[in-house]
């Protein structure tokens, strides 16, 4: 990880030790400060405190030491969350300090992050990742795509350079608007965000006669719902480009798909995360020629 984060987790840990503010204890329930996030931007870097409690004990204390100790610091993000849960970030922020965002790149694409988007965390390896996707999506300039859970637009915008039109879909509203504030900043009119489930929304773009040349998938670890599979099928792409941090999870959906008539080329893993066990890979799947 980058070297900004343990410097953020650093600072945290002796000014929470400072004031005496109780970490959260996920069997007992009890405590206050859950979570620390560092996110590293190209602008400068935004820090989370994730806290059980609906207020952050001594906020100005902790805005005044953290930027005091750590001058790359842009902006300082309260979250809350209240539920007995492992999910790391609750649906609440309060904005301490700077203005909730941070801007980050890659290659010349330029991104404003806020603290509920997704972004992948080695810029090295997410270039060549996105490179290997829009290789398979093997765009000529006239096609129709669909990005499901596109997050805050990065993989749409490399898509969007290269296709005619492509239609993002996530479940999490404040990555669309940052997906949307992206498209702009970056010159790409067309391009469409959709707020929506995307096991929700693929039936419906189906019913409604959309027939994309190319859909790519980038889901959370769990994988696809079957829904989105089984409409992603249905809409009869030519090509469907997966990127997956579970190849668990992505052999199980890829194994769906064959059953609706598409064949698996090629799987390209890549190193996302060094000096682990976890590794990022990316497959293409075409239509047989069977069903075509």
């Amino acid at each position: 990880q980058d070297e900004g984060n343990n410097i953020i987790a650093q600072a945290c840990y002796q000014i929470a030790k400072e004031f005496d503010i109780e970490p959260y204890d996920e069997h007992t329930g009890k405590g206050v400060l859950r979570h620390i996030i560092g996110r590293i931007g190209q602008s400068g870097w935004m820090i989370i405190l994730v806290t059980a409690t609906e207020q952050l004990p001594y906020k100005e204390k902790w805005v005044e030491k953290l930027t005091q100790r750590i001058p790359q610091v842009e902006t300082i993000v309260h979250n809350v969350n209240g539920k007995r849960t492992n999910v790391i970030l609750g649906p609440k922020n309060n904005i301490l300090y700077g203005d909730g965002t941070i801007t980050d790149h890659i290659k010349d694409l330029q991104f404003t992050l806020s603290p509920h988007s997704f972004f992948q965390v080695n810029p090295e390896q997410t270039t060549v990742l996105y490179d290997q996707a829009l290789e398979y999506a093997d765009l000529k300039g006239d096609e129709t795509v669909i990005d499901a859970y596109c997050g805050t637009g990065t993989i749409s915008l490399f898509l969007a350079h290269k296709a005619k039109h492509v239609i993002g879909i996530e479940i999490v509203e404040p990555a669309i608007i940052n997906a949307r504030e992206n498209a702009q900043r970056n010159g790409y009119d067309n391009t469409e965000f959709i707020v929506a489930d995307a096991a929700v929304e693929m039936p419906k773009l189906y019913k409604a006669g959309v027939r994309p040349d190319v859909i790519v998938f980038d889901p959370i670890r769990a994988g696809c719902k079957e829904e989105v599979l089984t409409s992603a099928a249905g809409m009869e792409p030519k090509r469907i480009v997966y990127v997956s941090c579970n190849p668990a999870t992505m052999a199980r959906d890829i194994e769906i798909l064959t059953h609706y008539g598409y064949e698996l080329k090629e799987v390209q893993p890549v190193d996302m995360f060094p000096m682990t066990a976890h590794v990022e890979a990316v497959a293409l799947l075409t239509r047989s020629e069977t069903t075509q």
